[in-house]
């Protein structure tokens, strides 16, 4: 399969930008669908895969990727079918039309090594429901802050709308309060960089009225899943507020194949962002079974 030099977003820190400069752009096709995979590491070694969250890119793995490449993992991260670059799937409203798009992807991509995937938020719905469909493609699955399970929090603040907003500024407002709202426990968390990651993932969006993640379609996928299942979850989730006991005990009973839990200490939802170190060395930890 032809490749080509992956172009990383402008935003990106020089150092950043720098680090994943190395990697490689593949475009899938599946009954006229394209999926946008992005690749670091040799092909030989094993692979992970991380899908990431809803509105999001791969880009919401930008502080995860050199870490894993250096450990030496093979790592693809697509843009989910209706999202960042990748093409929306006539038809498609929700993650259940998702997995034969990225099953016929991996497919395509024909890894040489075992494969794992890490499934962030929406992600981690897509990656469930993808092994319980697909159990052969992968040995095993990370749950990150993934939805799905029939449980929420009631402390959860709802999201604002920002398309009608006609300038870029009171755009930004929204952008800052919804990603304080959901996605980030701290708000030195903040930075920049998360601005305008969310900011370019959220505009190309194409599957708008999700509404599965409040239903527990992971947690009737789950005993399908023959690939060992792990989780991370942020101490300050907030879609799980007071209840991540509960959640682990939920996704372990659930789990024919258990793995490992980790609760990475002070951070929100978009843990694998504001908490990149601590979670990279969990995320490590549960690769490494």
């Amino acid at each position: 399969m032809k490749s080509t030099p992956i172009v990383c977003p402008d935003f990106l820190p020089a150092d950043l930008a720098s680090a994943l400069a190395d990697g490689q752009r593949f475009v899938t096709t599946s009954d006229g669908v394209s999926l946008v995979w992005h690749s670091w590491g040799a092909q030989d070694r094993p692979t992970v895969v991380l899908l990431h969250g809803g509105s999001g890119s791969w880009t919401h793995w930008v502080r995860c990727i050199a870490p894993l490449r250096d450990a030496g993992w093979r790592v693809l991260a697509p843009d989910l079918p209706g999202f960042g670059d990748s093409d929306l799937p006539p038809g498609c409203t929700d993650v259940p039309q998702l997995p034969v798009h990225l099953h016929a992807g991996l497919q395509q991509l024909a890894p040489q090594g075992p494969v794992q995937i890490a499934g962030f938020s929406f992600g981690g719905m897509t990656g469930a429901l993808w092994l319980a469909e697909f159990p052969d493609d992968a040995q095993a699955l990370v749950l990150v802050g993934a939805p799905g399970m029939g449980l929420s929090s009631a402390q959860r603040t709802s999201l604002k709308g920002w398309r009608h907003l006609a300038t870029a500024e009171a755009q930004d407002e929204v952008h800052r309060y919804n990603l304080m709202a959901l996605m980030l426990q701290h708000p030195e968390s903040l930075d920049k960089l998360a601005l305008e990651v969310h900011r370019a993932n959220v505009q190309r969006d194409r599957m708008p009225r999700r509404r599965l993640s409040s239903t527990p379609i992971v947690a009737e996928a789950l005993p399908r899943v023959r690939a060992r299942v792990s989780a991370i979850y942020g101490e300050h989730d907030a879609l799980y507020t007071g209840r991540l006991p509960e959640l682990r005990a939920a996704i372990m009973r659930l789990s024919p194949n258990w793995g490992q839990w980790h609760t990475v200490p002070g951070a929100g939802h978009w843990v694998v962002y504001e908490a990149a170190d601590a979670f990279n060395a969990a995320l490590l930890k549960v690769l490494a079974l």
